[in-house]
């Protein structure tokens, strides 16, 4: 039987070569001078996105929210929504990402040994023994193995 961290050693190896995108966090607010700056997102780490899953160097997490870098600049907005996104953006492009950079925020690291103890973390469980994943809100948990057959296939 399959372990979750051997299934994701051997979809790692398969990955070996591909481009990573990075992972991102918000800044912690420093004071200049008495001035504050404008919020930010820095890099973290890297990982493989693989569907609902960003797989690291012998880390793993779920994903979050996906965005692309770019400056800031004046824009019209029909929703507030869309003014968020943005400004978002702009805090990675602040905080060191390149225009245009894919990013991740809002990741959670996942404990792919304590599933493979039969607890769950994140959105991997353990399913009669079998490592699952639970990669949409509404339907129910996938065979880990699959899933990442599936996802490796798109490449």
């Amino acid at each position: 039987m399959a372990s979750v961290t051997g299934l994701l050693q051997a979809a790692r190896e398969r990955l070996a070569g591909s481009p990573r995108e990075r992972l991102g966090k918000w800044a912690a607010n420093r004071r200049i001078l008495g001035i504050g700056r404008a919020p930010r997102i820095v890099p973290v780490t890297e990982a493989w996105h693989v569907g609902a899953l960003l797989l690291g160097d012998g880390r793993v997490f779920a994903t979050g929210e996906v965005l692309r870098a770019r400056h800031d600049a004046i824009r019209g907005y029909t929703a507030e929504a869309q003014r968020a996104r943005s400004e978002r953006a702009a805090a990675a492009a602040r905080g060191g990402f390149a225009e245009g950079e894919v990013l991740h925020l809002g990741w959670t690291e996942m404990d792919a040994d304590a599933v493979d103890r039969g607890e769950s973390s994140g959105i991997l469980s353990l399913v009669n023994g079998v490592p699952h994943i639970a990669w949409s809100h509404t339907g129910p948990p996938r065979p880990l193995a699959d899933y990442l057959d599936d996802m490796l296939s798109l490449r």
